[in-house]
């Protein structure tokens, strides 16, 4: 069944970790099309499934407010969910949050653009809209 909000968990490891001591600005972009990923699979729509239709997501622009930092194996969960989804184009938000005290560290939205097999923007399918519930007006929160 299709969730609005898709949580993924991430234990923070060392190679996350920067000169700072604290998980590096450029880990979360890895992070958000990990969670993008792993949402999509869980819907059924995994690379097989791209591969067979010829179709494919690549990203337009990342946007990423830093709000607090992550450190070294903090478990984290990164909600994910897509707050609107219009011919060929999908803005995909995410909140990451610190599982022990719940603090939202980062809140973040990638634009994404549906590519047919030719490589030309293209009309979502119906088939991934109608799994994609979309929620313009969700507010991150860690229950």
């Amino acid at each position: 069944m299709a969730q609005i909000v898709y949580e993924y968990e991430i234990v923070v490891s060392q190679n996350a970790i920067d000169t700072n001591m604290h998980v590096n600005n450029v880990v979360y972009v890895q992070w958000m099309q990990d969670a993008a990923t792993a949402h999509s699979d869980s819907l059924g729509f995994t690379a097989e499934f791209y591969d067979k239709t010829g179709g494919t997501w690549v990203a337009r622009s990342h946007y990423i407010e830093y709000l607090k930092p992550a450190f070294l194996e903090d478990k984290l969960i990164v909600q994910t969910w897509i707050s609107s989804a219009k011919r060929s184009i999908s803005n995909r938000e995410y909140a990451f949050f610190r599982k022990g005290d719940k603090a939202l560290l980062a809140r973040a939205k990638t634009v994404w653009i549906y590519l047919n097999e030719s490589g030309k923007p293209s009309r979502i399918p119906d088939e991934l809209l109608a799994k994609y519930i979309t929620n313009e007006n969700y507010e991150p929160k860690l229950s």
